[in-house]
């Protein structure tokens, strides 16, 4: 993957994000650039603030200030229209995978490439009839180590790293410029999750995407990260080198990264 800085502007651009539900400040003036091409992963508690994070850059959630910009355009103060152009650039591996239980494999791969989306995006992606459309499907099962075979099966029919696989394919199938990964390793073995992390580097390499991932699996971090932040209290802590997590010279990085019983969290670890 393209190491960070290699870009003058950053493809996602966030400054002073904030977010509170109630009384509850889950973000507390964010700022963070993510390179184009760079693969940033975000770790955190439970509670951190990640996975609003990830739902305010989707415009799932409208944040209470701040900016998020993709390449110099802000989804905060977007029309309506111009939002769903942006996200149309998003491909997004959900946690559980979030097939679709009423529809084939092939059908939940090839569901971006069926669906009508804005004029402007169309443009540049036209959607497939149906015969296409399986048969795109069938090539990206290929690549994420399916056999195109499974297309014709139903979710419930797959074990859970053939539906992560399965979900990777549907984030992919239509070459989005930005990839999300909402804790792509959860509930697979550690070979498994291996597999897994080696298909996501293998993807976003090929396809020159940006990806943020959040996880709590500090071995899948390093595996696909170039650059990694610590969300705490809903600030960033700290940012660096993903490889160097282990290391960080940050206490509390350091305490969360080695799970640490005793630091300067533990106070929270103990509500």
């Amino acid at each position: 993957m393209a190491g960070p800085g290699m870009h003058s502007s950053p493809k996602i651009r966030i400054r002073g994000l904030h977010k509170s539900f109630g009384e509850k400040k889950v973000l507390d003036g964010i700022d963070l650039d993510v390179p184009e091409g760079t693969s940033f992963v975000i770790i955190g508690g439970s509670g951190s603030g990640k996975s609003v994070l990830l739902r305010c850059i989707l415009g799932l959630i409208t944040p209470d200030s701040g900016s998020i910009e993709i390449d110099g355009k802000d989804i905060v103060t977007a029309t309506s229209r111009e939002r769903a152009e942006m996200i149309g650039e998003i491909g997004m591996l959900f946690q559980n995978a979030a097939l679709f239980d009423s529809l084939t494999v092939w059908e939940n791969v090839a569901f971006g490439l069926l669906a009508p989306e804005p004029r402007a995006r169309a443009d540049r992606h036209p959607r497939l009839n149906r015969t296409d459309a399986k048969a795109r499907a069938g090539e990206i099962l290929a690549q994420v180590g399916l056999d195109p075979s499974v297309g014709d099966l139903s979710p419930a029919e797959l074990s859970g790293g053939m539906q992560k696989r399965v979900g990777l394919a549907r984030a992919i199938a239509d070459r989005p410029e930005i990839l999300f990964f909402d804790e792509p390793t959860t509930g697979l073995d550690p070979i498994m999750g291996a597999v897994i992390d080696g298909l996501i580097v293998d993807c976003v390499k090929k396809m020159g995407a940006t990806a943020i991932a959040i996880t709590h699996d500090m071995a899948s971090a390093q595996r696909i990260g170039d650059e990694a932040a610590m969300l705490y209290h809903g600030r960033l802590i700290w940012q660096g080198a993903a490889a160097s997590l282990m290391n960080s010279g940050n206490d509390m990085v350091n305490q969360f990264t080695h799970g640490y019983r005793d630091g300067p969290i533990s106070m929270e670890l103990r509500r």
